[in-house]
């Protein structure tokens, strides 16, 4: 893999070939995401617990611009989470200022940030501390609507699409994973924290990627092999299918039983079996990237195979336009139900590229 190519859009579908295209992000409007917390705020203690609506923002430059109006340290920001920059999202923050009284917020505002609600809360958020995303997405320039486009948006409400990583995962063009490679090849070093999680992040996206696809090729990605891992109902652990009788199969099926896929480091893969053998096949042409996550001090994980979005709806308020809304949990991608959908054209190229800093007002 190289800067330059997209490593997510050659992955197999589930469901066919998308049976329409469109666009997204014309407007920042077009794709809205409201976080939902994982936290309820205690409203009392040394943090401002902040929600924020941004639009043309990252995350990352949203929590330095707080920190300055606050008066105080960028570390003294927490959030949970990192959201899109072309659009236009709600999500937490919290503020490490024991001083009583709060800051002038509206001096934000023209930049495309406003603090919608503040509390006191009695921790710093911390990433990962939210239960998911509710996103609305507005496809515009649509073509190939009715029939067809009805019938699968139906079938991924009931059935899901493959939980791969979106393109984000991976940096503009790529980016993210060939750095990955370039710093486990030992070109050059990273000394900034952030920058080498990104890569390491990438790289273990690639071979989760990799399984999942070749299981979406075969077939398998929501159907149970003997020897694979499954999480438990309600967060109680994982278990390995020693066999699949139609019990098992069942619980599959309606999501009781949660199939997963491997997220690379030291320490055996937990899978055994059919299962096992499948992961060691789509990850034999990735040893060097497999060495560089256990290099890293990295260890086994697993991750969803499937994703079933939640309060899935849609409606077609004129033929070229597809309005979508839904649910995601925390760390999936609003992308990989898309592309299910849709075949999406390239985006307006308005703004910045995502991920980037807004321009000064």
């Amino acid at each position: 893999m190289s800067a330059g190519t997209d490593p997510v859009r050659s992955l197999p579908h589930a469901w066919g070939a998308p049976v329409a295209q469109g666009r997204i992000r014309q407007s920042p409007e077009d794709f809205r995401v409201d976080e939902i917390p994982a936290i309820t705020p205690a409203g009392r203690g040394e943090h401002l617990l902040l929600r924020v609506e941004k639009r043309l923002a990252n995350t990352e430059w949203v929590a330095g611009r707080l920190a300055e109006v606050a008066g105080v340290e960028p570390l003294a920001v927490g959030y949970a989470g990192l959201k899109d920059r072309r659009a236009v999202t709600t999500q937490w923050f919290s503020v490490h200022r024991p001083a009583a009284g709060e800051p002038d917020w509206s001096v934000l505002e023209p930049e495309g940030v406003r603090v919608l609600d503040a509390t006191r809360h009695t921790a710093k958020l911390r990433r990962g501390e939210l239960e998911g995303n509710r996103f609305r997405i507005r496809v515009t320039a649509l073509a190939g609507a009715g029939t067809p486009l009805e019938s699968r948006l139906r079938q991924v409400a009931e059935a899901g699409v493959p939980n791969y990583f979106g393109e984000q995962r991976f940096g503009r063009d790529g980016e993210n994973l060939a750095r990955a490679e370039a710093l486990f090849a030992g070109r050059g070093q990273v000394r900034d924290r952030h920058r080498r999680g990104l890569y390491l992040s990438a790289a273990r996206a690639c071979l989760f990627n990799a399984v999942l696809a070749q299981r979406v090729a075969a077939g398998s990605w929501n159907r149970a092999l003997p020897g694979d891992v499954v999480l438990l109902p309600g967060g109680h652990g994982e278990l390995t299918l020693e066999r699949v009788d139609a019990a098992v199969a069942a619980r599959v099926a309606d999501g009781r039983l949660t199939l997963t896929g491997p997220l690379w480091g030291r320490g055996g893969l937990t899978t055994a079996a059919e299962a096992r053998a499948v992961e060691l096949q789509a990850l034999a042409p990735w040893a060097a990237l497999r060495a560089g996550l256990e290099a890293a001090g990295l260890y086994q994980e697993r991750r969803a195979l499937g994703l079933r979005p939640r309060e899935f709806t849609w409606d077609q308020p004129r033929p070229d336009v597809l309005e979508l809304a839904f649910d995601l949990p925390a760390g999936s991608y609003a992308t990989v139900v898309l592309r299910e959908l849709v075949d999406l054209q390239p985006e307006s190229t308005g703004g910045a590229p995502a991920g980037s800093p807004p321009k000064a007002p």
